[in-house]
């Protein structure tokens, strides 16, 4: 498979990016999240804003040069593949969201120190994220491994569509038992520390065991995330800065919606539908189209999808709440 931004021809690019995300990492954490705190709902609003801006202005700066470089129909085409990339990993990134707050509420984490594990598990998932990426460019040069991808995609499209969600439960989690095995942990909290020395012993807090699952999570979800993004462009810049890109915004949008979560209830059934569709282009869709499912097309469909998910989701609370008032009402 030929690429447009090879990794040895544009490894600067790479090295700048990283750059910038370590930079952007460390005014967050060591200005505006210093100390420990509750994010407020203002607070997150505006980050998400923040994020969500830098992206796009970095996907118009990225159009620009592919069409200065390719010519303008191609820098459309592969401005549009970042921007679809983008918000299929910011869709998927819900679930991830819905994992935070049954983790947190499981371990107890205070408000106040949820970001800085949620921080630490962001640098985590950067690197996991970005070995997945670099394997799967390469595997992705073989057509049987596109159609195994598609396919993957597409059960686990099909089983999230009508099975019940699983609770979470760390206790129970292999690699957690071990964990504890090889170091103890304390029951209580000692601030916004990870490990703490007791007795002349080093001991976990919750907030590191809450840390490992998060970061467990994560490759999870990355083994769906990848191989989608992966049927939207095959160009690995692409992949790995609009997952980059979502992964930033996931803490804002973890604080912006976990008080609301629940109200989403057709959310769910968007994204197994998204994880479908991306299946069906991997298997079938783009060799029925020339080898490429037009980028417009999967724009518009993820976006439709996601935009009655969110309508219907409103729609049913309202109804919901009306029934109440009725049934309050009547029970007078």
């Amino acid at each position: 498979m030929d690429v447009l931004f090879p990794f040895g021809e544009y490894w600067w690019f790479y090295a700048g990016f990283l750059t910038l995300v370590l930079l952007m990492l460390a005014v967050d954490l060591g200005i505006f999240h210093r100390h420990a705190h509750a994010v407020s709902f203002r607070e997150s609003l505006t980050w998400s804003v923040v994020w969500v801006s830098i992206a796009l202005v970095f996907n118009y700066g990225f159009y620009l040069y592919a069409a200065s470089r390719f010519g303008g129909d191609e820098g459309q085409r592969l401005g549009l593949e970042f921007l679809t990339g983008y918000i299929v990993e910011k869709s998927l990134a819900v679930d991830n969201v819905f994992v935070f707050v049954l983790v947190f509420a499981y371990f107890g984490i205070p408000q106040q120190y949820q970001h800085r594990v949620l921080f630490y598990g962001i640098i985590g998932a950067l690197v996991f994220r970005a070995l997945f990426i670099a394997v799967g460019s390469v595997l992705m040069q073989y057509a049987a491994i596109v159609v195994l991808f598609g396919l993957f995609l597409l059960l686990t499209g099909v089983k999230m569509l009508f099975a019940p969600d699983q609770k979470v439960d760390p206790d129970r989690n292999p690699v957690i038992r071990l964990f504890k095995r090889v170091m103890p942990v304390t029951p209580e909290f000692h601030g916004q520390k990870f490990v703490v020395r007791l007795n002349g012993r080093w001991h976990a807090t919750p907030l590191m065991v809450a840390l490992i699952f998060l970061e467990l999570s994560d490759v999870i979800f990355a083994v769906d995330s990848v191989p989608a993004i992966f049927a939207i462009s095959r160009e690995p810049l692409i992949v790995f800065t609009s997952n980059v890109f979502a992964i930033l915004g996931l803490r804002s949008m973890y604080f912006l919606l976990a008080g609301a979560i629940e109200r989403f209830a057709l959310l769910k059934y968007a994204l197994a539908l998204i994880l479908i569709f991306v299946g069906l282009k991997m298997v079938w869709l783009n060799d029925l189209f020339g080898g490429k499912f037009p980028i417009t097309w999967s724009l518009g469909i993820i976006g439709g999808l996601l935009a009655l998910a969110i309508l219907g989701s409103f729609l049913r609370e309202r109804s919901m709440q009306v029934k109440t008032k009725d049934a309050s009402y009547d029970s007078r």
